[in-house]
C-alpha cells in the first residue's frame, strides 16, 4: 500500500499537527490513569441490565425512542433530587457521552466563524471538538494554584467575545472546583461581551461533581437561559463503558441541539442499561462516599510524604512538583503502578482506586523518591 501520512491528506487546516485525545492502556497490576470508577456494577444491578437489555432486545427490528423521554424523565428526576434544583424532562438531553453533548453544543452555538474560550489546564476534549466543529479556540488564564484569574479571564472575555465559554468544575486535570461567584461573574461578563447580539452560552461541565465537597451549579439555571450544565454516567455511576452524557438547561436550549443531533443517536439498549443504572443510584452513590474519602486520604498521605497537591473536588488528584514529571511518571509505572501525565509541566494525576490499589500507588511514590534521592520542589503553604 502507499505510504501515506496525515500531511498528505486535504486534512483541515485546525487540525493539522494536534493529536488525537487518549490515554496510555497499559497491561500493569494497577490502573489509575483515567479517573474510572474501580468499583464492579454491584450484581443487583447487572441483573437489572440484563433484564432490560432483554426486553429491548425484543424489538431491535424497531428504531429506539429518538428524544429518549423515559430516560431523560429519569435524569431530571436525579438531578431535582441530587442537585437540590427542580428539573423536568424539557430540561434534559442525553447522548452518547458527555462529548457528544459537548459536540452537539458547538455545533448548535459554535461553528465557523464564532469563537470558544476555556481556561486550560482543563479538559482538552473542549479545544479538541472546537476544532472538530471548525470553532475558533482560545486558552484562558489561570492562576500559580491552577484557579481561574477571574480579573484576566473577564478581561479576555470582554476584548474577545466568545460565543461558548467553558467552564470545568470541578476541573480536569487539576481537581479543584471553582467558586459559584466566579461562574456567575464569568456569565454576566460573556453576557456583557455579546450584548449586542444573540448572548454567549456558558457550558459548566460537571462531570466529577458528585465527588466534590461542594454542591452542584444546577441552582444557577433558575433565570439564566444561557447556562448550560453538562454530567456524565462514567464517573460516579462506575459506567464508563456505557458512555452516557447528558445536560441541563433552558428548555430551549434542549430544543436547540436537537436541530443537530443525529437520528436515533442513543440505541435502545444505551436507554435500557441507563435507566437500570438509575434505579441504583442510592446503591452507586455509596460507592461515591468511599471514593471521596479514599481521595482525601490521598491527599493528606502525599502531603505528609512531601509532595505539593492541589485542592481536590473530584476522583483525582494532581501532585508534584517534579523536575521532570515524565521520568517520575515512568519509575512510578516501572512498579506497576499506571498513574497518568496530562503534560501540565510538573505534575502528575492518580485516580482514587481502591483502598489497596491506593495502597500500592503511595508504597510506589515513596519508592520513587527513596530509588533517586530526589525530593519533590518545595510546597507552598497550603490549607489541608
Amino acid at each position: 500500500m502507499t505510504d501515506v501520512r496525515i500531511d498528505d491528506l486535504p486534512v483541515r487546516d485546525e487540525l493539522r499537527g494536534k493529536s488525537p485525545y487518549g490515554a496510555p492502556q497499559l497491561d500493569v497490576p494497577v490502573r489509575l490513569n483515567t479517573n474510572e470508577n474501580p468499583y464492579p456494577l454491584p450484581e443487583p444491578l447487572v441483573e437489572r441490565i440484563t433484564e432490560r437489555v432483554r426486553e429491548a432486545a425484543r424489538h431491535l427490528n424497531r428504531y429506539p425512542d429518538r428524544d429518549v423521554v423515559e430516560l431523560r424523565t429519569e435524569l431530571a428526576r436525579y438531578l431535582t433530587k441530587t442537585g437540590q434544583y427542580p428539573l423536568g424532562p424539557e430540561n434534559v438531553w442525553a447522548a452518547n457521552g458527555s462529548n457528544e453533548v459537548i459536540q452537539q453544543l458547538l455545533q448548535t452555538f459554535g461553528g465557523p466563524g464564532r469563537t470558544a474560550i476555556g481556561f486550560e489546564p482543563s479538559y482538552s476534549m473542549h479545544a479538541l471538538i472546537s476544532r472538530g466543529t471548525g470553532t475558533g479556540w482560545v486558552s484562558g488564564p489561570r492562576g500559580d494554584d491552577f484557579t481561574v484569574d477571574l480579573a484576566a479571564a473577564e478581561k479576555v472575555i470582554a476584548e474577545l467575545r466568545p460565543d461558548v465559554v467553558f467552564i470545568t468544575t470541578p476541573n480536569n486535570p487539576t481537581g479543584n472546583a471553582v467558586p459559584p461567584e466566579t461562574v456567575l461573574a464569568l456569565y454576566e461578563a460573556a453576557q456583557a461581551a455579546k450584548a449586542e447580539t444573540a448572548g454567549a452560552m456558558v457550558v459548566v461541565d460537571e462531570a466529577y461533581v458528585e465527588f466534590s465537597h461542594g454542591d452542584s451549579l444546577l441552582p444557577l439555571l433558575e433565570g439564566r437561559p444561557h447556562l448550560v450544565i453538562s454530567r456524565t454516567m462514567s464517573k460516579a455511576f462506575g459506567a464508563a463503558g456505557l458512555r452516557l452524557g447528558y445536560l441541563a438547561a433552558h428548555p430551549a436550549v434542549v430544543d436547540a441541539v436537537q436541530l443537530v443531533r443525529l437520528p436515533y443517536h442513543l440505541s435502545a439498549v444505551t436507554q435500557a442499561t441507563a435507566l437500570a443504572a438509575l434505579e441504583h443510584t442510592d446503591t452507586l452513590l455509596k460507592y461515591v462516599d468511599q471514593l471521596k474519602s479514599e481521595r482525601d486520604r490521598l491527599v493528606a498521605e502525599l502531603r505528609a510524604i512531601g509532595y505539593e497537591v492541589t485542592e481536590s473536588d473530584a476522583n483525582f488528584v494532581q501532585f508534584g512538583r517534579f523536575p521532570d514529571a515524565h521520568a517520575a511518571w515512568q519509575r512510578i509505572l516501572d512498579r506497576g503502578v499506571l498513574v497518568r501525565d496530562n503534560g501540565v509541566p510538573g505534575w502528575l494525576r492518580v485516580t482514587a482506586g481502591t483502598p489497596a490499589e491506593n495502597d500500592a500507588f503511595l508504597d510506589a511514590v515513596r519508592e520513587h523518591l527513596s530509588f533517586v534521592g530526589d525530593t519533590p520542589t518545595p510546597p507552598k503553604e497550603q490549607s489541608a
